[in-house]
């Protein structure tokens, strides 16, 4: 066995045996195999190469190369070449180069390797990254793959559907390889849905073959029509050129690189007989090696301005309602990078949230090699220009006082909001004795905290310490804290409505006695987001003692009524697609560290003292407002410390555990529906754990099953 090229020489690879995607424990790769040219002479060196990372290879003997070819070709018995390389973690590509007898270069294959450990990495954390890319292959292989049967039913479903639009599929073309060309046509062709209509721009490709295959494809589906641009405009001007061009009502994204599943624009389809007033439709995606293999989802939330702001989560697979696309302008030039986030932001803010829908199904592959952006942000730096450039241009639109800034990953933004004054804040401190905690607290939020205008009210629910009076008398000499005695049994929500209505500040401040502050900005960083008017409740990014995360957001539904997000993840943990670290809309958060403006809260009723006295208070106060039109955001830019717990404990007696049932019973009668269906997280995400890890089997709905 072996593989020809150029008919200038042969080779062949013992090591690694597997084609596509290879995964590598501990960042390093064992290659081998045999090489000579036309004239059966050995390479003067094979060399394996990660970006700027270059191996030799030691050459050895290999008589059974030689005897193998014996008859044919006087072969050289030392063909034989091996090589270990250590690496970085990450998705890598190597090419693997052998250099002539005459001194050419040769690339004799390019291989895609997963490294799942960095030199920095803690014990076991390969065997955890390894497990996830495993473990998606399995969802593939059982959630993700259709069968005969698959593809009758939904062929079945289409024809029934009212509405049969046009869907133009657009795609700019410069230079990509001959083989993801073809690939990338053929997934259109292969559409389960047929009224498509596929517009290429040639943005003025300089590899003569472009052309050919375009034009082979012309000839061979009168649905595919190309323009040949005669300048190169990159990629916002040739996108448009396809616009223009275009005659559906609908347009759907396509890079000249990356593949659509048969039954992408199937579901576009059924979506929009759902909702005919969609004008941006946008699905969940992954990506795809060389070999063909499929990794690293985004299972996306449905739509979520804030998180919009944070990272480009509509991206694909991408559909526009085509009119619309035109009255705003189409793509512009100056975001080249980040032209479809642009025309995202500038799209919705034309629309309602109704007219944006998200669809939980991977309908689109991004192709990772060594220059595309899906594998390194890197290979396109301008982008995060771009990026920033789009989000700041569409919070002036909107007249938002705030400004975009790198956010704590690569590729991430962050937006501050800007505070012309210091409203007051309320904060409530619910205790009872635990003096060591509470003394902390205090302490911390006034010796910690960069924001003065804020008062404390200590309420007191049945202490019995000594210690604890003798400091609660103290600390009324301070005349920014207030001391108030709550009498009678243990009630969250009742001592919270209790101290509420003697509160002065503008805004709320809910926070628990063993809350630690760590992170001066805190305060004026929730603040910063309670004073927009679209918005209700603002959450904390909590960390046990430990440096573990406590609190990255609640989710409906996971472990029961509600888990919270990325709960066990380290200090720097990122989360599903950076999520750990992006500010954005979620059902709930905790009441641990909860700002709200007052105003809200009187109206709302407050906390339900009746049925929620103890647990997911905090949970149903967040769904009222959410249910008000005002949103629930949690953002990273506050850290605090969490001793959770410390003066309720846990619910480990049987009156403790009978109370918890009936609250968990009152939360499925009354906000059954968004357990059932968190509009923050994605149905092909697990509900038995808090790590966003894959759901078996999923819940996504399937109109063909």
């Amino acid at each position: 066995m072996f593989k020809k090229k150029k008919k200038d020489y042969r080779y062949h690879l013992d090591l690694p045996k597997k084609s596509g995607l290879l995964l590598s424990a501990d960042g390093s790769l064992h290659v081998g195999g045999w090489f000579f040219d036309s004239k059966g002479r050995p390479a003067k060196r094979i060399v394996l190469n990660i970006g700027d990372n270059a191996v030799k290879c030691s050459s050895f003997n290999r008589p059974d190369v030689q005897s193998s070819f014996e008859g044919e070709l006087e072969v050289s018995m030392g063909c034989g070449f091996w090589g270990w390389l250590k690496f970085g973690k990450g998705l890598k590509l190597l090419k693997i180069k052998a250099v002539l007898a005459d001194g050419e270069e040769r690339v004799l294959d390019s291989i895609l390797i997963y490294s799942t450990k960095g030199a920095n990495d803690e014990p076991g954390a390969e065997a955890l990254h390894l497990a996830a890319v495993e473990k998606y292959r399995k969802w593939v292989e059982e959630i993700d793959t259709l069968d005969d049967g698959d593809r009758e039913s939904i062929k079945k479903h289409l024809n029934g559907c009212d509405k049969q639009p046009l869907i133009s599929v657009v795609m700019p073309v410069y230079n990509p390889p001959e083989r993801f060309l073809r690939e990338v046509i053929d997934s259109v062709r292969n559409q389960l849905y047929e009224n498509w209509e596929f517009c290429i721009s040639d943005d003025n490709s300089s590899k003569p073959y472009v052309r050919s295959i375009l034009e082979e494809y012309e000839k061979l589906d009168p649905r595919i029509r190309v323009v040949y641009r005669k300048e190169n405009g990159h990629i916002a001007h040739s996108s448009n050129s396809a616009i223009e061009i275009a005659k559906g009502e609908y347009m759907a994204l396509l890079d000249h690189d990356d593949l659509l599943p048969e039954h992408a624009l199937a579901l576009v389809v059924d979506e929009i007989n759902k909702y005919p007033d969609a004008k941006l439709i946008y699905s969940d995606e992954d990506k795809i090696d060389i070999g063909g293999n499929r990794l690293d989802p985004y299972f996306k939330s449905d739509w979520n301005r804030d998180l919009l702001l944070g990272h480009n989560c509509v991206s694909h697979l991408g559909v526009y309602q085509i009119e619309l696309v035109r009255k705003i302008g189409g793509f512009r030039h100056d975001f080249v990078g980040a032209q479809d986030w642009d025309l995202a932001l500038r799209m919705v803010e034309q629309l309602k949230e109704s007219e944006i829908r998200h669809i939980p199904h991977v309908l689109y592959h991004w192709r990772v090699f060594e220059e595309s952006t899906a594998m390194n942000i890197e290979s396109k730096p301008y982008a995060i220009e771009a990026g920033k450039n789009a989000i700041q241009g569409h919070l002036d639109r909107r007249g938002d006082n705030a400004i975009a800034i790198e956010g704590k990953w690569h590729g991430s933004f962050r937006v501050i909001y800007g505070l012309e004054k210091e409203p007051l804040v309320s904060v409530i401190i619910p205790t009872c004795d635990q003096l060591a905690f509470l003394s902390t607290c205090v302490t911390s939020l006034l010796e910690d905290t960069a924001y003065d205008n804020l008062e404390i009210i200590i309420v007191n629910n049945n202490s019995k310490e000594k210690n604890t009076f003798a400091y609660l008398d103290l600390l009324k000499d301070n005349p920014r804290i207030r001391v108030l005695d709550f009498e009678g049994e243990f009630n969250f929500s009742a001592i919270n409505n209790f101290a509420v209505k003697q509160c002065r500040g503008e805004l709320l401040c809910f926070l628990n006695n063993d809350i630690e502050v760590i992170d001066s900005g805190w305060l004026r960083e929730m603040v910063s987001h309670a004073i927009r008017p679209d918005v209700g409740v603002v959450g904390a990014r909590l960390f046990y003692p430990q440096q573990i995360l406590q609190h990255a957001g609640i989710i409906a539904g996971v472990c029961g009524v509600a888990g919270h997000a990325f709960r066990g993840g380290d200090r720097n943990f990122m989360g599903h697609h950076g999520r750990a670290y992006l500010i954005q809309q979620y059902s709930a958060v905790t009441g641990a560290c909860m700002v709200t403006p007052k105003d809200l809260f009187l109206s709302l009723g407050g906390f339900n003292e009746e049925n929620l006295g103890v647990a997911y208070n905090d949970v149903d106060y967040c769904f009222k407002s959410r249910a008000s039109g005002r949103k629930v955001i949690w953002t990273p830019y506050t850290e605090l410390l969490h001793h959770e717990s410390i003066s309720r404990g846990y619910e480990d007696t049987d009156e403790k555990k009978e109370r918890l049932s009936k609250e968990q019973d009152y939360m499925f009668e009354n906000w059954g529906d968004i357990i059932a269906w968190d509009p923050a997280y994605n149905p092909n995400l697990t509900l038995e754990k808090e790590d966003f890890d894959f759901a078996f089997p999923s819940r996504a709905p399937k109109f063909w099953k």
